[in-house]
């Protein structure tokens, strides 16, 4: 079955015509160069033992995973789960899964990770917890953030919050366990490649 994947032109159109803000399309346009550029590393280096994700997927899924968000500020909605449903109604199945877990992985997998496999999933989800707002921040950093941001000085969501970076940290020493240069070199890595992302 053939897969519907939209191009970066037509995710910037979709950003369009979902009145997308500014600072938001900034934030998805920067984690889309991060995830495009792990896959890229991943591919160049070529240590893994899984197959890649295609970076046209990864792409597409970093471009729109706030494809709600500001519907969401406004309503007060869940982003990830209406940014799902936007994307299965647009007729992106394999986008909709990403969306639906860039806030929160479903499903963990470090048996697989341990082994260089990684989905379109995990790379876009890893890569949105890079960066703060349009700059690529430390995993530290970003959690620092989000629970000033969104942990309202509640012990059970800052739990939660802390309980996901955790797993993070862990994915991304499996992550560059596959690559050659390190998590704090992300910026100065990307800096220094061409991408497909060019507004």
């Amino acid at each position: 079955m053939m897969k519907n994947i939209p191009s970066v032109d037509q995710c910037l159109e979709l950003h369009d015509r979902f009145a997308m803000l500014d600072n938001i399309r900034a934030h998805s346009s920067v984690v889309a160069r991060v995830a495009e550029s792990l896959v890229d590393s991943l591919e160049r280096v070529g240590k893994t033992s899984g197959s890649l994700p295609e970076k046209e997927v990864v792409v597409a899924g970093a471009l729109l995973h706030d494809i709600a968000k500001t519907l969401c500020i406004k309503t007060g909605c869940r982003h990830a789960d209406i940014g799902q449903q936007i994307c299965l109604e647009l007729g992106y199945p394999e986008i909709s899964d990403i969306v639906a877990e860039h806030v929160v992985l479903k499903s963990f997998r470090a048996d697989l990770y341990r082994k260089g496999v990684f989905g379109a999933k995990e790379i876009v989800f890893y890569a949105d917890k890079r960066v703060c707002h349009d700059e690529i921040v430390s995993l530290e950093g970003r959690l620092e953030y989000i629970l000033g941001r969104y942990g309202d000085n509640n012990p059970a969501k800052e739990h939660l919050i802390q309980q996901n970076f955790r797993q993070t940290i862990e994915f991304e020493k499996y992550l560059f366990g596959f690559l050659d240069f390190q998590p704090e070199e992300i910026a100065r890595h990307i800096s220094s490649r061409r991408c497909s992302i060019s507004r």
